[in-house]
């Protein structure tokens, strides 16, 4: 490995994004990936870990290996095509390596859309997909609207309880744009769970309370939060209803578990339900539409005055920001990840 360069934080350093890559990858290929795989999936930790994802990306990596070894990810399984009917289609997993499972499915989504005009892959018994928002933009890098959702273990209290009953369940959003595709990624908490470690590893506190000490009293403090095991809800309740129908849609059109069914243990989270759409608006009129949309919802947002100390951004545009920063400096790794990686 190169000489490697010092980050602003004295915790981490700056790795070089191909050197980052092949040591994942090689580590991958010790445990038994076949070579193009222990790539691709390597490259997938990557480059969360390049667009400032480091919860689900490089810090993901070590529990990720633990999966492999302990036997919840198998990393020869291959995803199976159960049944089709026009534009769906329903897979299953197998229990194979999650991010892997989840960029094919995004690919058969985007296939369909391109016959049919729109694409809905549902995929069951399948693993964690680390970092959701790769799929949205590989939807929109294919030039697709793209639309996805996981279930997860129970990690959340419904609105009314105090007990962790529902997922944290991504929801991803994606639009193509030449300028900068427009990518919501978002969990049904505040913080997702690996933004509250992240936070807590830094030594810093939430921007806003995302979540309960053991009180009942909201925080911004990330340990009160992992100490409490009390998440809030984004939109308090409707956070909580919209995170019990993603739930429902992806176990019912899946034929997979739902929530209640998965593994509470984090180590052993597994066989969860996800939904991939994507969605063609080539096949309904000119594409060039599209970026006149998107470019003049832009410009609005830009326009706004800000608050002290603010930025107005789009969805997405702060990867965009960060995936150059960290092209050109190096990407930010903690020093005890990247301690225990090499030790794996």
């Amino acid at each position: 490995m190169s000489q490697l360069t010092r980050a602003t934080e004295p915790a981490e350093i700056r790795i070089p994004y191909g050197e980052l890559r092949d040591l994942l990858a090689s580590k991958l290929e010790h445990l038994g990936f076949a070579a193009d795989r222990a790539h691709l999936c390597a490259s997938m930790f990557a480059d969360a870990t390049l667009d400032g994802v480091y919860s689900h990306g490089v810090n993901r990596f070590p529990r990720f290996v633990r999966a492999v070894t302990s036997g919840v990810v198998n990393p020869a399984a291959m995803p199976e095509l159960v049944s089709r009917f026009g534009a769906l289609e329903r897979w299953d997993g197998n229990s194979g390596i999650g991010n892997l499972n989840a960029r094919q499915s995004m690919a058969c989504a985007i296939q369909l859309a391109r016959e049919h005009g729109i694409g809905c892959v549902a995929l069951g018994n399948t693993n964690h997909w680390m970092r959701g928002g790769a799929y949205g933009w590989q939807a929109a890098d294919a030039g697709m609207i793209g639309i996805c959702w996981t279930n997860t273990m129970a990690n959340v209290p419904p609105w009314g309880s105090a007990e962790p009953r529902i997922g944290n369940n991504p929801l991803i959003i994606a639009v193509p744009r030449k300028q900068g595709h427009l990518v919501l990624d978002m969990a049904m908490s505040q913080f997702s769970y690996g933004a509250v470690e992240s936070y807590r590893m830094r030594g810093q506190m939430l921007p806003v309370p995302g979540g309960f000490t053991t009180a009942g009293e909201l925080t911004r403090d990330p340990a009160e939060i992992e100490k409490s095991h009390r998440h809030l809800p984004i939109g308090y309740w409707k956070g909580s209803g919209l995170a019990i129908m993603l739930d429902l849609l992806g176990s019912v059109l899946s034929g997979g578990l739902a929530t209640r069914q998965i593994p509470s243990d984090p180590e052993r989270e597994t066989r969860v339900s996800q939904v991939f759409i994507a969605m063609n608006p080539a096949s309904v009129g000119p594409v060039e539409k599209i970026d006149e949309i998107a470019d003049a919802l832009v410009t609005d947002l830009h326009a706004a005055t800000p608050l002290p100390g603010e930025r107005v951004r789009y969805p997405g545009e702060q990867v965009l920001d960060i995936r150059k920063q960290n092209r050109e400096q190096g990407i930010p790794v903690n020093i005890r990840i990247l301690e225990q990686i090499q030790k794996l």
